[in-house]
């Protein structure tokens, strides 16, 4: 294994370009911490690193990193049962929770997901959605409960009112939290429920009702990546070159990642690979390749499972090498 490390880190300087890598983590050593916590169920590590990462500077991530592990529903129940006053381990049983029921739902169209399947997605996302609102009762001013509250209610499909007020919700208490307005804009397009002209719509307003140098501007470009993927192929690529979303796609980059005002804190990664990923498929090279070589060979899974959900790395390197990034 280091013999081929050290191979692709030869490869990689004789192209001139960093070796392509996935970054589960996108460059958060808390969150490898935490999950390996998790992994060996030690409560104590993992309840100290999320005490380390207040609401106020969004710890949704290292929730979900906890979440992510399999195993974590058995351990952290019993760690409900012993400290029924304290609202953590219910807010990380529940985020657990979600991410089993996805587990059991699988990434399957409907039609291939068996009617045991879809019962046991629900029973878990309801289970979530109690803790959940417990914590949110409990803690009035954290955020993460009512971003658990988003992910949940679109699985469980509920009313467009009671969506809109999950997300009114969580802003009101991090008006500018990435994650929530990448629930919500999911929850406003077309394979959901939504439409594009929704979608768009939603993705524009929060990007440039945000200061200049915010993370929001990647949903400009997600809108775009989700409108070319509800299409056929021939119209999708037609429609992502089109003058207009490409104009559109530099305007919500210069709002964002090219500000001044733009600093490298967490999610910055994911926000980089988005914009690299569009502008490619957009046929803008440069902006592309500048996206690309920002961020220094590190992938994150999303957007790139678009392209290819089992190596999303090998989707970036192929976009790269088109743009010379």
């Amino acid at each position: 294994m280091a013999l081929l490390r050290d191979l692709g880190n030869t490869l990689g300087r004789w192209t001139g370009r960093p070796v392509a890598h996935v970054d589960k983590d996108s460059g958060d050593p808390d969150a490898r911490r935490v999950r390996t916590a998790a992994e060996a169920a030690d409560w104590a590590t993992v309840r100290d690193v999320l005490d380390a990462r207040p609401e106020s500077e969004d710890r949704t991530g290292l929730l979900w990193a906890v979440g992510e592990v399999a195993g974590t529903e058995r351990w952290i129940a019993d760690i409900v049962e012993a400290e029924p006053q304290d609202p953590l381990p219910r807010l990380v049983a529940a985020v657990r929770h979600i991410n089993w029921a996805w587990e059991a739902r699988t990434a399957a169209r409907a039609s291939q997901v068996s009617r045991e399947q879809f019962q046991l997605f629900h029973d878990r996302l309801a289970t979530a959605e109690s803790w959940l609102y417990e914590v949110a009762e409990r803690e009035p001013s954290w955020t993460s409960p009512w971003y658990g509250l988003q992910v949940t209610g679109r699985g469980l499909q509920v009313e467009r009112k009671v969506a809109l007020r999950r997300f009114e919700a969580t802003v009101r208490r991090d008006p500018h939290h990435l994650g929530a307005h990448q629930q919500r804009l999911q929850q406003v397009c077309d394979k959901w429920g939504g439409s594009h002209e929704e979608m768009h719509a939603f993705a524009r307003a929060s990007a440039f009702a945000a200061p200049g140098g915010t993370f929001l501007g990647q949903l400009v470009a997600v809108a775009h990546l989700e409108h070319w993927l509800a299409l056929d192929s021939g119209p999708d690529s037609r429609y992502i070159r089109r003058p207009e979303v490409v104009a559109s796609l530099n305007e919500a980059a210069d709002h964002s990642i090219r500000h001044p005002d733009f600093v490298r804190g967490r999610g910055w990664l994911q926000v980089h690979n988005t914009f690299a990923m569009a502008f490619s498929l957009a046929g803008d090279v440069a902006s592309a390749r500048e996206c690309f070589r920002a961020t220094e060979g590190r992938v994150t899974e999303f957007p790139w499972y678009y392209l290819n959900g089992s190596a999303p790395a090998k989707a970036y390197k192929e976009c790269r090498s088109s743009t010379g990034g």
